[in-house]
């Protein structure tokens, strides 16, 4: 989606990298090092292929999300230990994970596997490899990540990421749903964008994004809900999300009423 998301997550200041944890009730068994391919897509193959032993040691309810490797360190960088190669997969990628509240989950002599869980599950892994080729000392070899909608509240709104829940009250998977404020870099923050199965909306109170002709029609805050509209059962705060079959808007019922939310114009960029 265009809003741009916060890399890692700063609500932890001060707190352990690596903690003690829980054991899960049934730890991956499978091997720390799995041979990896280069990812050709997003899609869930594409990244079990390129995530090693990072992907296969996830728990998701859902599908993998993320991940990667290896892409390791230079000369210089090695840690020490297993947690600076822990440290230093922060350090280098900057991903949009939690960056504490890790536990050891697998360890040999060369590799250690490092989960973050939620209910006793892995939902993020990392795993760390020593001496590897003209990278002597501790770094990061794969990792991967379950959807963010499948870690603890707190830790998902630190990353950014506004979790919509269903009729039913169960979180929304972000990778089909999801909204963030715009870009403060475009001078967007005003705005605020939703995207819904690859279809990207916005609310443009302040016209920032109207003004550069990137709305496929005007916002508008006030509107009659139209009559063929249907309640998705989405909800995120105090905004419920209706769509007709045209899909072309989507209409947000606030407690001030219905505002219409356009389309947004494919390949939306800073000019």
């Amino acid at each position: 989606m265009t809003a741009v998301l916060v890399s890692g997550c700063d609500d932890g200041a001060g707190a352990p990298l690596v903690i003690e944890g829980t054991p899960p009730a049934a730890p991956y068994g499978g091997p720390l090092y799995v041979p990896t391919t280069d990812p050709e897509d997003h899609s869930p193959r594409s990244l079990l292929l390129a995530s090693g032993a990072a992907g296969r040691a996830l728990e998701c309810d859902g599908r993998i999300f993320e991940g990667g490797g290896p892409d390791g360190w230079s000369a210089s960088d090695g840690g020490d230990t297993p947690e600076d190669g822990l440290r230093l997969f922060f350090d280098i990628f900057q991903p949009s994970q939690p960056d504490h509240g890790y536990r050891v989950e697998r360890r040999d002599a060369a590799r250690v596997l490092y989960s973050f869980d939620a209910g006793g599950r892995t939902k993020v892994a990392v795993v760390v490899a020593k001496d590897q080729k003209d990278r002597p000392g501790w770094g990061p070899e794969t990792n991967a990540s379950c959807d963010p909608a499948e870690l603890p509240a707190r830790y998902a709104a630190d990353l950014g990421w506004e979790v919509w829940t269903d009729r039913a009250g169960k979180r929304v998977p972000v990778s089909r749903l999801t909204s963030a404020s715009g870009s403060e870099h475009c001078d967007w923050q005003s705005a605020r964008f939703l995207d819904l199965d690859g279809r990207e909306y916005a609310r443009d109170p302040e016209g920032v994004l109207g003004r550069d002709g990137l709305l496929r029609a005007p916002y508008r805050r006030h509107v009659r809900m139209p009559s063929d509209a249907r309640d998705t059962g989405y909800h995120y705060r105090g905004w419920r999300l209706w769509l007709t079959d045209d899909h072309e808007t989507a209409y947000v019922r606030t407690s001030d009423g219905v505002e219409a939310w356009p389309r947004v114009k494919a390949d939306v960029g800073c000019r």
